[in-house]
Parts: structure tokens; C-alpha cells; sequence
């Protein structure tokens, strides 16, 4: 009979499946890095009005980056059971793809510590696409934010992680759901606000 594998444990529950804080005392500090990104797809009048500049409240991408290092700086007040960490450097760059009218935000977090910066990158690249989504949604509501992930850690006992393949934006965004009549379905947005991009 085929072995079976044992299911890898998640370290935020003990024993009875409490949640819990990870102890991280007995480790030893080492110089660890995090890299995460968030995709935001817009569709032609909002990349028309983030491309033009006219954007009412100012720098679009300027405040998303903001943002996401003000964000990072306050990761374990967004999640409960992640440790509050000092680090030394946030950074978030932005990449334009054009061609599908999306924002590639990039966040990269460095520092010293006993336990890894993964969360402040997600949270950094997640507050960033949520800032540049609050910028643009005048001109657009139906702004589509994913996919959010981890691209790189290193440091630590597990050392080195990359994924491996890159992660594509947002080919397309939902279209809006019709009757036969030709009216949007409930919840289904409307035409303007879901077109295909």
C-alpha cells in the first residue's frame, strides 16, 4: 500500500487546534528579505485617466505607493497573529502593463530578525493596489485587484523560496451578467463598469 504523507502543520495552531502566536524566542536573528505583488487591471477609462494624469486627487501611483509602506509598517495590526517586526527597508515599485491596462505593485521588504517579512510584503502590495483602486474609482468602479502573492523570501531556517513562474495580471476583468431582456442580472455591475479588457 502506498505510504501516506503526513499533512505539513500550520504553525499558528497548537496541539488542540487553538490559534495561537508562534513562540520564536530560541531563534536565532538572521538577515531575511520578502517580495510580494498585487496586479490591479483597469478598464479603458480609468487607465485613460491614470495614463492622462487626470486623476482628480493627484498622483495616482504615488499615493498607492505611499500606501503600501505605511501599510507594511502596521502589518500586525491588520493580522492578528503575525509578530510586530522592525525592519529596515520598504520599497514599492510600479510596473505599467499596458497592453492589458493593468498596474504590477511590487512590494520588497529587508531587515534583520528572528521570523520572516512575508506578511509585510502581502500587506504592503495588497494596501498599495486598495490605495490605487480608491484613487481611480471615479472614473472606474469595476477595477479588478488580483492576484496578490508572495514572489520571494529568503533568510531564515527555510532559507531560500521563489515561485516559479511569474504571476500574469489579470487577463480579464467580469462582465456583467444579462437577462434576456438585455438588463444587467443583480449584482452583475453594469456594462461600462465590467467590460473585458
Amino acid at each position: 500500500m502506498p505510504k501516506k504523507t503526513r499533512a505539513p502543520r500550520l504553525s499558528h495552531l497548537d496541539a488542540e487546534g487553538r490559534a495561537r502566536m508562534v513562540d520564536v524566542s530560541g531563534k536565532s536573528e538572521t538577515v531575511r528579505s520578502a517580495r510580494a505583488v498585487a496586479v490591479v487591471t483597469l478598464g479603458r477609462a480609468g487607465w485613460a485617466a491614470l495614463d492622462a494624469a487626470e486623476n482628480r486627487k493627484g498622483d495616482a501611483l504615488a499615493v498607492a505607493r505611499l500606501a503600501g509602506i505605511q501599510a507594511a509598517k502596521r502589518t500586525a495590526e491588520w493580522i492578528p497573529l503575525c509578530h510586530p517586526l522592525v525592519f529596515d527597508s520598504v520599497d514599492v515599485s510600479v510596473e505599467r502593463l499596458a497592453a492589458r491596462r493593468a498596474i504590477a505593485l511590487t512590494a520588497t521588504v529587508r531587515g534583520t530578525g528572528k521570523t520572516g517579512y512575508e506578511m509585510e510584503a502581502l500587506v504592503a502590495a495588497s494596501a498599495a493596489a486598495l490605495a490605487l483602486y480608491d484613487m481611480c474609482k471615479a472614473a472606474d468602479k469595476g477595477i479588478v485587484i488580483g492576484p496578490v502573492a508572495l514572489l520571494e523570501k529568503t533568510g531564515g531556517k527555510s532559507g531560500t523560496w521563489r515561485r516559479g513562474v511569474s504571476v500574469p495580471a489579470a487577463s480579464a476583468r467580469p462582465r456583467a451578467r444579462r437577462t434576456a431582456g438585455g438588463r444587467p442580472r443583480a449584482g452583475g455591475g453594469s456594462s461600462s463598469s465590467r467590460r473585458r479588457v
